[in-house]
This record gives C-alpha cells, structure tokens and sequence, in this order.
C-alpha cells in the first residue's frame, strides 16, 4: 500500500519527539573545555577503554546495555590539547556550567515549561563507547510544556540538559575510535508527549521547536548539532525509537515508512498465525555447502568457519515481504544477525542465488527438515559468530510471530530504518554522586525575542524585504547581524553580505566557514570608513577565507586593492573614455553602460560604484 494512502486516524496513530540540541556555550558542561570541534588529525594522544554493563540500585541490568556488551569490543578515544582530565575521566566533574544552564531555563521558557526547583544529576548507562566512563549525566529541568501546531496542541513533556556523547569517527578490526572534542558539549533534550497524529504535525512540531531553540541565539548550527529522535506506534503495534534523524523535512516521511512497516509487520504476523507458524532449532549446516561456489559461503568455511541455520516453518514467502523500500522481513532478521557480528544472512526466499545452486537449496532444506511451504535462514561465519548471530535472527523471527517488537531503530539516508537495539528501560538511570543538587532562578531568565518576531522586526525596523528578512532571521549568523547593525553598518548591506554574498562565494568552492565573525566585522567597517568599496567586499572575503589568520587591511593588500586614491581613481576612468573616444563621440551618454562596466573591471573593486557612476558620467560628459 503507498504511504500517501493510509488512514492514520483508522490505524492509531500515535507520534511524539525527542529532540538533541547542542547549546553555543564557551565550556563545557562539567569543566572548562571549550566546545570548538577539532580535527582527529589534530589528536595528541589515545585512550583505551573496555567497556561493561553495572547494575542499577535495583540491581537490574538494561536490556539495551546487556545487548551491547555481547559484542566484545576496544574502545579508543582520540584526546587534543583542549582535552580535560573530566573527559578522560581521570577526575570528578565541576559544578554545572551557568551559561548553559541560563540557556536551557530560555529555551524552557519559550517552551511554556515548569523549572523545576532543583536539578539533580543523573548518570544514564550507556556503554557503546560514546562515553569514556560508560555513562552519559543528565538532569531534568522542565515539565509540563505546550506548543501549537495547526492540527492542535503538543505537550512538551520535559527538557533535560545533559552532556553531548563523543563522535565516531571510525571502526577497526575488533574496535571503535570515538573523539573526545564533542563528548561534554552542553545538550538539551526536549521530549513531546504522544499528541502527534500525522506525520506532517511531527514535521511542524519539530519545525516549531527548532525556530524556538535558534531564537535563543545560543544553539550549534550545522550537521550533527541538532539530532531528532521520533517515536512511532499504531495501534495494532508497538512503540518504535527512531534515533538520528539529522534533517527536519526528512520527519513526515520517516513517520509514514514507519507506520507502512508496522502495517506490514502486522498483517505478516496474522499470516503467520494463521499458518501456526514455528521457528525451529538452530542447526550446523556446514556439510551441505562443503563444495559450494558461493564466494562468500566459501570464504567464510576456507577461514575456519561454519553455517549454521535455522527452519522457519511457515515462512515461505514472507521472509522475502518488502515492508519499507528495499528491505523486507529477511533484513529485519539479517539486522540482528550483524548486531552479533555477522556480515548478514540468506535465506531461501532469495535462493538460489549468490553462488548457491538449486541442488544446495534442496539439501539445506532437507537437513532442517523444511518443507514447501517453510523457509530456512543460514549464517556462514567463524563458529561463534555464527551461532550468536543465527540465534539472534531466530529470536527475530520468533517476534514476527508475534506482532511489531518495541525497539530502537536508526534512521538511514532514504527515510528507512534499521535495527539498533532495544528499547532501554529505567534500569539504566542512577544518581551522580559528585555534582550537587542545583536550584535554578527562573526569574533571572531573559526571555529571547522570537525569529518570527525578528523577521518582521527587520522588515518594519530596517527595510529588508520579506525574503531577506527571512533569511538572516533564520540563518546562523543572525547574532553577527545584529551586531553589525548595532555598529552602525547599513542593514541591507549587512545582510545581503551574510547571506547572498557568503552563499555565492561558497557555490565558488571558497571555504567561508574560515570566515570568523571579527574578519566580517572589520569588512563592514572599511566599508563605512570608505576603506574599501563595496564592490571589493567578494575578493576580500575570499582572501579572509584562504589566509584566516589575515586581518582585514592585509586581506586588502593581498587582493590588489589597497593604495587607490579619488585622483587615480579619475585617471583609470579617463583613460578608459580615451580608448573609446568614437564610441562617446558617436553616443555620448549612451556608452555610459558599457563604458561603466569596463571601467568597474579595470578598477577591480577599488572604488565604489557610485563613484565610479559620478565620474564617468563626468569625463563622458566633457567629451560630448
């Protein structure tokens, strides 16, 4: 059934959000790091962890955290000289940050939310290495929120600060590198209640929430800064996580694939059901594959290795059911197969293929003792990888019987998602012994002006029409504007710098993002002091982007511009009418245009246009 055709009222939809914003503080959460971001080329030194699961107070274990640590693995964390001894965890945390703590009461606000009277630190267990001490600390510091979507209220359930997690930035044999710049960066969490009922409400409420969080003018712009978790179920489901969706007009589609899934899932489990579907005993198949001309099958036996199997009874075709664009039930199962280590399964919905025969179909199923209407799964990998995995895409399959599992799954590029782990429980949750209690001041919150506001403040205030207004709004150099305005610089030059020049210069390949905000700062300034012409404005920037460590004037030396004075100025435009003597005779002010662009080429950004217009009609005019 196409996406676009399900009822969502009629199926139950349930939606809500969990949206990670990383706050534009100076230090970090628990110490005094900065939060700049940093190359891995630039790391001094590593770090090696090996991570394990502990009990809670209750001693209970995760579900999410045992899965984890089946999969035996080194973790290595890349250090800089910014690095602290709290991120290496060679020391207890500081005193919450106050800055990201006055910025999390703003965003709390404009959220309609209850501060509550003290924060409490929590350590969350997380140990797939994202953490040098295997957990994550966090703190709840709003309740009982509200925005308004044109489908109707969402409650905004509650807003935690809590540390960023370090990045992956690559897998080895046997472990994961992580790096240390991002771990400890402040991060709100904001999580919705279940109110969403469609998936375009989830996109406008994320949509919502973002423009709240950017009005605060203190919130990390770009890729990976900003991370939307959405939760989905419908009726005859169940509650799935979706973790790191990065982009907000991907949501809606996220939404609709997962609730096609579920309806999949569903109507595969009646059929199952209906079929008495079983799943049988994992079995050592190796035997049947002792000649095969399956390259992957083979390589795996000529390592060492074995095939083991498992019998779905019932299953023959519905193992091989596309559920969302390009992946069926067998990917569900082959998901959990490589959680264990596996580089995924066959089964026979899709066999004969990738080297196996027909004949080597007919003997597996005869050595599990399936018949037509069964299907049969296989793993070919070093033997205890095998039977780890075949046992997890037997669990899997178990679950299909029974309906959609609850689970955290990972958002892909195409709106799909897959398996990650299970949906973690209130086991890994306990209190941070080293931090105290904090009592925040919800009335020294300065609440921020809004960027619908500010978009129609700009226009009425400085003239900037709708579009512009618009985007410098919502554009991540917002705070530099204003700046420059309150400076003094005109507004529509200001803006149409930030935004049109920087977007033409990017598409030019030039590395603006080496552009800080005092090159830009001093640039507007030349250009009001009549330093520099605003025609100049490109080349400069792109000197400034190239050779950061410039200041402006030099920028301006570098670009050929510097030492140009009203009488050369006068000079270059004269000798431009000289050469075109017969076409100002002939014309007179009617070579004005194509005279005025010769001239702005040769002067190269020198002068201003408006100086250079002023002169050129006066040497046309002696001439005519």
């Amino acid at each position: 059934m196409s996406s676009d055709a399900y009822d969502y009222e009629a199926l139950g939809l349930v939606a809500g959000l969990e949206i990670h914003q990383q706050l534009d503080t100076e230090t970090k959460l628990f110490c005094e790091s900065p939060t700049d971001r940093r190359e891995p080329a630039d790391a001094e030194r590593t770090i090696t962890r090996f991570l394990h699961p502990t009990k809670s107070e209750l001693g209970e274990l995760d579900d999410a955290a045992l899965e984890e640590s089946r999969v035996d693995r080194e973790f290595e964390y890349l250090a800089y000289d910014s690095t602290c001894l709290v991120e290496e965890d060679d020391e207890p945390p500081t005193e919450v940050d106050a800055e990201a703590l006055d910025v999390a009461m703003q965003i709390a606000s404009l959220l309609d939310m209850e501060i509550v009277d003290q924060l409490h630190v929590m350590r969350k267990l997380v140990i797939d290495g994202s953490n040098t001490s295997g957990f994550q600390r966090s703190m709840l510091l709003g309740q009982a929120g509200e925005i308004e979507t044109s489908e109707g209220p969402v409650s905004i359930v509650d807003l935690l600060l809590e540390e960023e997690s370090a990045q992956r930035v690559a897998e080895y044999d046997g472990g994961v590198r992580y790096s240390l710049d991002r771990l400890g960066i402040p991060l709100v969490e904001i999580g919705t209640g279940p109110d969403i009922r469609s998936p375009e409400q989830a996109k406008e409420a994320a949509k919502r929430i973002g423009m709240l969080l950017r009005s605060t003018g203190t919130v990390k712009r770009g890729l990976g800064t900003i991370r939307q978790d959405v939760n989905v179920s419908i009726e005859e489901g169940a509650r799935v996580e979706i973790k790191g969706v990065q982009a907000l007009d991907q949501i809606d589609e996220i939404v609709r694939l997962e609730v096609g899934r579920q309806s999949e899932l569903v109507d595969i489990a009646e059929e199952l059901q209906a079929r008495e579907a079983s799943v049988g005993e994992t079995q050592d198949v190796t035997a049947v594959f002792e000649d095969t001309d399956s390259s992957v099958i083979g390589g795996a036996l000529s390592d060492g290795g074995t095939v083991t199997a498992v019998p779905l009874y019932g299953f023959d075709g519905l193992v091989g059911r596309e559920i969302q664009p390009d992946r069926r039930l067998g990917t569900e199962l082959s998901d959990h197969a490589k959680r264990n280590g596996a580089g995924g399964i066959f089964h026979t919905d899709e066999l004969p293929a990738y080297g196996v025969t027909d004949d080597e179909v007919a003997a597996l199923r005869e050595a599990v003792d399936a018949g037509d209407d069964d299907a049969v799964a296989i793993v070919a990998a070093d033997p205890e990888t095998a039977d780890l995995a075949i046992e997890a895409a037997a669990e899997r399959a178990e679950t299909a019987i029974e309906g959609v599992p609850e689970e955290t799954r990972d958002a892909t590029d195409e709106g799909t998602t897959r398996y990650l782990r299970p949906l973690p429980g209130a086991a890994r949750m306990y209190p941070e012994t080293d931090v105290p209690p904090v009592e925040p001041d919800p009335s020294e919150i300065d609440e921020p002006e809004l960027l619908t506001e500010k978009v129609d403040r700009y226009q009425a205030e400085f003239g900037l029409d709708s579009g512009l207004a618009e985007q410098v709004a919502y554009g991540r150099r917002m705070p530099l504007f204003e700046e420059a305005v309150d400076r003094g610089i005109d507004p529509t030059f200001a803006a149409s710098v930030l935004e049109s020049t920087v977007t033409e210069l990017r598409r030019d390949d030039v590395p603006v993002e080496n552009i800080a905000d005092v090159h830009f700062l001093a640039v507007f300034d030349l250009v009001a002091n009549d330093e520099l012409a605003k025609e100049g404005v490109n080349d400069v920037l792109t000197v400034l982007a190239e050779q950061p460590d410039l200041t402006a004037e030099a920028a301006i030396e570098e670009a050929g511009l510097g030492g140009v004075d009203d009488e050369e100025v006068r000079e270059i435009i004269a000798g431009v009418v000289e050469r075109n003597a017969d076409q100002v005779a002939e014309e007179g002010m009617g070579a004005f245009s194509g005279l005025m662009g010769e001239c702005m080429a040769e002067l190269r950004g020198k002068a201003d246009g408006d100086t250079v217009s002023d002169v050129l009609r006066e040497e046309i005019g002696k001439r005519s």
